[in-house]
């Protein structure tokens, strides 16, 4: 495998350097404590080696001959397949191919695979608006837990991790994190073709609100749209997910946007088996990921989130799967790289192209080649390919059926999707940092107008998303500004539900000429687009927060350019009662949620992840302390 033309390193930008020493410093104790465990853990040698004879006789019990003789033996690497298949969703309908692929390629390599579990993986574009939703952001959890229970068996030497969408790439992170030992490569099954355009798809959902099309030419524009095998080609969170994992080094360059169902995406799974092999300590070149994912990887993923207009889940995930290696990252963190780093991409929903246009024109090898080459990424990283993020800059080829790594376009192939540093499409990531008396929150202003950036408006009250809509189908937000308060969705109350059905009429709304605005501790995902959307406010509702006191008429202020989220002309608010609730009792007795309680009862609050794991436990220590108020690198005016 070839690597690119070497480069020297540019000096990292001042605030990237900041971010990062703040950040180290942060989490010294934490990270220290973690970095304990895994070595700890990391023996040279087979791991099966260690187990005992009736121990090792049930690990591989079930393998076909050649495979239990190697299996008894002492020499060759075992990989676990961790997988998060199933064939009712499309992104992840691929990897039913992938353990026979893979097992036959480790052999090759030289050593040796088995299944070792597999996750759930749920789909959020399934479950919108539906009771299911109120389980996603929990499953992230349990998929961390299902791959720990998976690789819990001290047959393997490393891991293969098969998961595309919006929980399961950071579960599985997490879960692989928890073994920090083992060298891991994330496997990726690719997007769907290009379908029905995301600008005529997003057209006819906002013309189904406004009743002006009817169910069946809406389901038509979605099955177009979503139409066979592969990732959703929206820059949704699953695909941030992807580029994140080449941005944190652990897929193999190049390898996120291959198309399921190409002879290039089938030489780059048996590649991955290969690679996880080689990365080993019997392959010779052993790459733990707890060691490769560390405070200057988290920081690139950052970055790379930032330039790319990816998805706000990862506010949370980032959060979670820092803390799961020790790293203390914090939203401020993400809002002060976001002043420095300028918006290079242009991907639904904050631009008409879709993800393989965004492939074809460069694609995640050209954003980190002019990301690097301005000092906007740490340079000095260790990834599975090898010390050095400049190897992502490269492309993958086919010759003679097997993979090879050819330098990437220096300049980007359409400058309407993607564009150097030098000349971006917005001089900042798009991602801020709210704060005032109603809670600190996130908002994505990368597809939100400057003209729409600030909303002063009188409150409109919601403790569900259904009341919104039915106010709205009913005609009572008709000519009136407003921000739509949307309540007690936050991850102690239901699970923190996406909003994603509330677009449509914000938009509609947006369009005839209404100032709005949307506040909620619930999610929007990248789906927020045009309306600006001040969400995972913390604290939450559930839990005391300023949201539970909000009244209809209040007057409420988002604002994008100074970064506040507060009340104007409100004299009483301390003094006031909360009003509304979480759902309670019989509302909760259906669709599995009732299994949830203890995970309502234990989760954290959204700007530490949302997480039901307790950061001082994933790092085996307890955390440096944050100071309540760390000041910002950036001043924002």
């Amino acid at each position: 495998m070839s690597s690119s033309t070497v480069h020297p390193a540019p000096e990292p930008h001042p605030v990237l350097a900041e971010v990062t020493a703040r950040l180290v410093e942060r989490s010294a104790t934490s990270r220290a404590a973690y970095l304990r465990r895994v070595r700890a853990s990391d023996e040279k040698g087979p791991a099966r080696g260690r187990l005992g004879c009736a121990n090792l006789a049930h690990g591989f019990a079930s393998a076909d001959d050649p495979d239990k003789k190697v299996l008894r033996g002492g020499t060759k690497p075992n990989l676990a397949i961790v997988t998060s298949y199933n064939d009712m969703l499309s992104a992840h309908q691929p990897y039913v191919d992938y353990p026979p692929v893979l097992k036959k390629a480790a052999i090759r390599a030289g050593g040796i695979a088995q299944v070792a579990g597999g996750v759930p993986a749920m789909c959020d574009g399934v479950t919108q608006g539906r009771a299911g939703m109120q389980l996603s952001l929990y499953s992230r959890d349990v998929i961390a837990m299902s791959a720990a229970i998976a690789l819990s068996h001290d047959m393997f030497d490393g891991a293969l991790m098969l998961g595309v969408c919006d929980k399961i790439v950071p579960g599985l992170l997490i879960g692989a994190l928890s073994f920090g030992h083992l060298p891991t490569v994330f496997v990726p099954a690719g997007p769907m073709e290009s379908g029905l355009p995301n600008k005529e798809k997003a057209r006819v959902r906002q013309l189904h609100a406004e009743g002006k099309v009817g169910r069946d030419e809406l389901l038509e524009a979605e099955a177009a749209s979503y139409h066979s095998r592969g990732t959703c080609t929206f820059y949704g969170t699953a695909n941030s997910n992807q580029l994140l994992m080449e941005m944190l080094g652990l897929h193999l360059p190049g390898s996120s946007f291959v198309n399921p169902g190409t002879a290039l995406r089938s030489a780059l799974t048996e590649a991955a088996a290969a690679r996880a092999v080689a990365i080993t300590h019997a392959g010779g070149s052993p790459t733990p990921i707890g060691e490769l994912v560390d405070e200057k990887a988290i920081v690139n993923a950052c970055v790379g989130l930032l330039a790319s207009g990816g998805s706000t889940n990862h506010t949370l995930h980032l959060v979670a799967i820092a803390r799961a290696a020790g790293v203390q990252l914090t939203w401020q963190d993400l809002s002060d790289l976001s002043a420095i780093v300028p918006l290079l991409c242009r991907i639904y929903p904050n631009g008409s192209a879709d993800v393989n246009h965004f492939h074809a024109a460069g694609g995640i090898g050209y954003l980190i080649r002019t990301l690097l080459d301005n000092g906007l990424l740490h340079e000095d990283v260790q990834t599975i390919m090898g010390p050095g993020l400049r190897r992502y800059t490269t492309e993958p080829v086919l010759r003679d059926g097997v993979v090879e790594w050819i330098e990437g376009t220096p300049t980007s192939l359409d400058l309407e999707v993607l564009r150097p540093v030098e000349d971006p499409f917005a001089p900042d990531g798009g991602m801020r940092v709210l704060t005032g008396p109603l809670g600190t929150a996130v908002i994505k202003t990368s597809a939100v107008k400057q003209e729409h950036r600030v909303v002063r408006a009188p409150a409109i009250v919601f403790d569900d998303q259904a009341d919104f809509l039915t106010a709205f189908g009913e005609g009572e937000l008709d000519g009136k500004d407003l921000v739509a308060v949307i309540r007690y969705q936050g991850p102690s109350a239901n699970g923190m539900p996406e909003l994603h059905k509330l677009t449509p009429a914000l938009g509609v709304l947006q369009d005839r000429g209404q100032h709005v605005a949307i506040v909620t501790d619930g999610r929007m995902s990248g789906a927020s687009g045009k309306v600006p959307a001040a969400i995972h406010v913390t604290p939450e509702a559930a839990m005391g927060g300023p949201l539970a006191r909000v009244r209809d008429g209040d007057m409420v202020v988002v604002d994008a350019v100074r970064g506040v989220l507060e009340l104007e002309g409100v004299t009483d608010f301390a003094h006031r009662s909360p009003t509304g609730r979480a759902p309670e009792g019989e509302e909760w007795a259906d669709t599995g949620r009732t299994l949830f309680a203890a995970f309502r009862a234990t989760v954290g609050p959204a700007d530490e992840g949302a997480s039901i794991f307790p950061a001082d436990a994933l790092a085996g220590g307890p955390p440096a302390p944050v100071p309540a108020q760390e000041a910002s690198v950036v001043q924002h005016v």
